[in-house]
């Protein structure tokens, strides 16, 4: 990567308190909306690893954080207990997605990773509120159905204009790929769609997907070709409307229920191979309907044994305005999270109402790629930036946390339209999926 496309790491101004809004708390980053506003009030989900109060291990929670009197409090949407097998909800590919409905009221949805057939909702008992929900409820797309990643889209103007909402997830009939259900009465009920990106292979491939909306007649999908541990991915993107797969320029493919019988029928932003695999990070509708899609790419892996993979990820950072595709690296992403997880990175997240704002975690400086070794413990740890840019390319990059003892990673900045921004992301030690030690943090900001 070339310098001289950055401009100079600028020093950190005055930053915004950062609060603890969870003790213990963890997510993936192929559900979402993982967190959202309503009202004055920040909602987030997570799955507890239990290692400060072991009663909480597994727990589905929802964390409602009061943004005028700033204080948090947690409902349990789920105790593993209830079930045969408690320990599968240990894992953070369970946490939940969220949708606020027309009249107010909260759906969430959460299923366990790729064991159960059912994906489990609830509502909330009052609008705009998080601290009450009416009993859990589970939908079963087919009794073959392995289950995971809900991801939550009421499109008002579907169903003869009375709205419908959509769960694209994973699994249907055991199949491994991005599937999708819907609803026509908010949540109350569900029925069963299909297969939404299949894969012509004889091994079992999941493209993995990001998903997001205009709220009003379209969801738009990036995706790769399938795990980066198995496939040299790339990245394409499609959008259905009206009940139809589309290219991004509009040439429709095929309808919803038929699905994409290859991921290259869609549009390819990058073109991956061995030493550039890619995988998906996050996707927004910006105000003026274009499109902005992060993604990591992991460099120079090709031929290196296990152990040494995974030491070199870039950012990257794609745009649709309408006539192609601008596709840019604007910073180094560090190091694997993990060693068994190569490709997993501290991630990124858009600014869903500035496009000229992005944050990063990474344990690089985010220009020169050198370490970021910590101050507090002579340690390399993540630490978040604050990215700004004026053409989509050069990025100027604040640091956030600065010699931290812990690493903080996966950011989340949710819709949430006016002069204020809100932040969130973790912070502690991942060993696995299966077994982290984090906090919530977050920060509220003016755009």
């Amino acid at each position: 990567m070339r310098r001289r496309e950055f401009l100079i790491l600028a020093a950190a101004p005055k930053t915004p308190e950062i609060r603890v809004l969870s003790d213990d708390g963890g997510w993936c980053w192929f559900e979402d909306e993982r967190a959202i506003v309503a009202g004055d009030k920040l909602i987030f989900g997570t799955v507890a690893s239990g290692r400060k109060n072991p009663a909480r291990k597994g727990n589905i929670e929802v964390v409602q954080y009061d943004l005028k009197r700033h204080r948090a409090t947690t409902f349990t949407l789920h105790r593993p207990e209830r079930d045969q097998r408690p320990k599968e909800w240990m894992d953070d590919h369970n946490s939940p997605a969220f949708l606020a409905r027309p009249d107010g009221r909260l759906l969430v949805c959460y299923a366990r990773h790729n064991t159960s057939s059912q994906i489990h909702s609830r509502l909330s008992s009052k609008p705009l509120d998080a601290a009450a929900w009416e009993e859990e409820k589970l939908f079963v797309p087919s009794p073959s159905s392995r289950v995971t990643y809900s991801n939550l889209f009421l499109l008002k103007k579907e169903n003869g204009g009375r709205g419908r909402v959509y769960d694209f997830y994973r699994g249907f009939n055991n199949s491994f790929k991005p599937s999708y259900s819907f609803s026509d009465d908010f949540g109350e009920t569900w029925t069963a769609g299909g297969v939404v990106i299949d894969v012509p292979a004889k091994v079992r491939h999941r493209p993995y997907v990001k998903y997001c909306s205009n709220g009003q007649d379209t969801v738009h999908l990036a995706y790769t070709e399938g795990h980066p541990d198995v496939f040299d991915n790339s990245v394409y993107h499609v959008f259905c409307r009206d009940g139809r797969l589309h290219r991004s320029d509009g040439t429709p493919i095929r309808g919803l229920e038929d699905g994409l019988r290859d991921p290259r029928e869609g549009t390819r932003i990058f073109q991956g191979d061995a030493n550039n695999v890619a995988w998906t990070t996050d996707f927004h509708v910006m105000p003026q309907g274009e499109l902005a899609l992060l993604y990591t790419v992991q460099k120079d892996g090709g031929g290196l044994p296990p152990r040494e993979k995974g030491r070199d990820h870039r950012f990257r950072l794609a745009r649709w305005s309408g006539g192609r595709w601008e596709d840019h690296e604007i910073a180094y992403a560090g190091s694997r999270l993990y060693p068994t997880q190569e490709f997993y990175t501290g991630l990124a997240a858009l600014d869903p109402f500035d496009p000229r704002t992005v944050y990063i975690s990474t344990d690089a400086d985010p220009v020169s790629g050198e370490p970021l070794i910590s101050r507090a413990d002579q340690r390399r740890h993540r630490e978040l930036f604050r990215g700004t840019t004026l053409d989509g390319k050069s990025f100027r990059w604040t640091a956030v946390t600065k010699d931290s003892s812990a690493d903080q990673v996966r950011p989340i900045i949710p819709i949430w339209p006016g002069k204020r921004r809100a932040v969130l992301w973790l912070r502690g030690v991942m060993r696995a999926y299966t077994d982290y030690d984090f906090e919530v943090a977050g920060l509220v900001e003016n755009r």
